[in-house]
């Protein structure tokens, strides 16, 4: 009898370890979604503020910039349920206010328009990337918080199931042409 209690307690030492490991990895990516997150805002409110600046610079003509300084206005104070909705209509307008070589040219030419033209090139290179390391990390632990184990022991305690945030992030062909 004392063998088999040794068995049983070993088994039940190993199932805790092992639960204890996989809450221990669920807990480090939900820290890992929250840091992603905090360097995707990051990125978009870059990428709003320099198109922001950008537009109010007078290098674009009107029309061009109404409608960034709108796009961009509107992804800077969007609530968080319409911020992807938000921040596409930005991508859009930037492709839209830059549609051709002709227009990034221009701004180039301006004065101080070299550098903000290279901001908002590095800016909207750097918001896709910012957006598939967070949608990775979302990925990874919603795949850990679809086992049976997860959900049958609760290993994940209160925290809210991860969302991953899409958007329109395609950037300016004129932009990124000359930037390569």
């Amino acid at each position: 009898m004392t063998p088999t209690l040794i068995w049983i307690l070993v088994a039940l030492v190993a199932i805790g370890l092992y639960l204890s490991w996989t809450a221990g990895r669920l807990d480090r990516l939900h820290a890992r979604i929250d840091a992603t997150r905090a360097g995707l805002d990051a990125q978009l409110l870059r990428r709003a503020s320099v198109a922001q600046e950008l537009a109010t610079s007078g290098v674009l003509d009107p029309a061009a910039s109404i409608v960034l300084y709108e796009a961009a206005h509107a992804a800077r104070q969007a609530e968080e349920e319409q911020r992807e909705v938000a921040e596409s209509e930005l991508s859009q307008a930037l492709r839209a206010v830059f549609a051709e070589t002709a227009q990034v040219e221009a701004v180039r030419e301006a004065p101080g328009g070299e550098s903000a033209a290279h901001e908002l090139t590095e800016a909207v290179r750097r918001v896709p990337m910012a957006r598939r390391f967070h949608n990775d990390a979302v990925g990874a632990a919603r795949r850990l918080r679809q086992h049976r184990k997860v959900r049958w022991f609760r290993l994940a305690g209160h925290a809210p199931f991860p969302m991953a945030f899409e958007m329109d992030d395609e950037p300016p062909a004129a932009l990124v042409d000359r930037a390569a």
